[in-house]
């Protein structure tokens, strides 16, 4: 098992890949997705050769947890109307 933490703080996500393939994600310490299966390999490549950022960014993405605020009322914009 490898388990990557980071005390950054950046965004609190941590990782552990385990012996069977896959991948286990936490958001300050809870769970927050378990990847197995291809998604599990293509989150093990692109982590790899990633920053901490990257890595961080990723795994928000990865558990749906980077809309905040304004990103949801973007739409009420007068540019984004249709």
């Amino acid at each position: 098992m490898t388990e990557q933490s980071h005390d950054d703080g950046d965004l609190g996500f941590t990782w552990l890949a385990l012996k069977d393939g896959s991948v286990i994600v936490h958001h300050h310490g809870r769970l927050a997705a378990t990847l197995r299966g291809q998604a599990a390999a293509e989150f093990m490549d692109e982590v790899s050769g990633a920053d901490l950022g990257s890595q961080q960014q990723l795994m928000a993405r990865l558990t749906g947890n980077y809309k905040r605020g304004n990103e949801r009322t973007a739409s009420n914009h007068p540019r984004n109307r249709r």
